[in-house]
């Protein structure tokens, strides 16, 4: 097992020495993305859970797609949320147009005392490569 470390054009900066994403043996593990709404960490945020949640939805999807995955391979996924209650149930509306009922991941969802750059929202992925008939 030769791990691999993923870096993704497109996706956005990171915000500290770590890779977008690494993958041994057909699992991904996907690093938390910001609402970063360009490629660089001066690009800012969209305002409000709801944006935000979008903007760091489209940012896994561009580091998903980066290593040949979507979020139908999306096994797990953790929230960070900076204002958990007042957030919460905005966040899950917006959350739950990206999965099919039925086909949700396992989620953890945590209430933090900041986030990267004054975020209100971060998210990270666990995926898994689908695997050969046989």
């Amino acid at each position: 097992m030769t791990p691999i470390f993923h870096m993704i054009s497109g996706a956005p900066d990171p915000v500290a020495p770590f890779s977008h994403a690494t993958e041994a043996d057909g699992w991904v593990f996907v690093t938390g993305q910001m609402p970063f709404s360009g490629t660089g960490l001066d690009t800012g945020y969209p305002e409000g859970i709801e944006a935000q949640t979008h903007q760091v939805m489209h940012n896994l999807q561009t580091v998903l797609h980066g290593c040949s995955l979507t979020l139908d391979d999306v096994l797990q996924v953790r929230v960070y949320l900076l204002h958990f209650d007042a957030d919460y149930e905005a966040m899950n509306r917006v959350y739950a147009g990206y999965f099919a009922a039925g086909r949700r991941p396992a989620r953890t969802c945590i209430g933090v005392n900041g986030l990267a750059k004054g975020a209100l929202i971060e998210i990270d992925m666990v995926a898994r490569r689908p695997q050969a008939p046989g």
